[in-house]
C-alpha cells in the first residue's frame, strides 16, 4: 500500500493547508513557473479542491489564493514570457499518464 494512503485525514489536511499558506506567502512564485517545473499550480490546487469538496471554481480559487482570483491576478501575476510558456507546455505534456 502507498504510504500516502496511510496518512490520516487530519495530517493530510494540515500538510495541505501548510502548502497553500506557503504558496500564498510566495506570491513571487508565478503559476506559469510552477507549471513549468512541477506541472501544477495554484489553479490546479483550486480545481482539485473544488472536485474533492464540491465547491464551485470561484470559491475554491478564493480558498487557495486567500482572496478573489481577479484581485490576486491584478496584484501579483506578471505577463508570461515565451520561454515560460514553452517550459509550461513541455511540463504539462508530462502530466498525461
Amino acid at each position: 500500500m502507498d504510504p500516502l494512503e496511510q496518512l490520516d485525514d487530519v495530517t493530510a489536511a494540515a500538510a495541505f493547508r501548510r502548502l497553500v499558506r506557503h504558496l500564498r506567502h510566495r506570491d513571487d512564485a508565478q503559476n506559469v513557473d510552477l507549471m513549468g517545473l512541477a506541472g501544477f499550480c495554484r489553479n490546479c490546487l483550486a480545481d482539485w479542491t473544488a472536485e474533492a469538496g464540491g465547491l464551485d471554481k470561484d470559491a475554491a480559487r478564493e480558498a487557495i489564493y486567500g482572496m478573489p482570483y481577479a484581485q490576486w491576478k491584478a496584484e501579483h501575476q506578471r505577463e508570461a514570457t515565451p520561454e515560460q510558456l514553452a517550459r509550461m507546455a513541455e511540463s504539462v505534456a508530462k502530466n498525461a499518464g
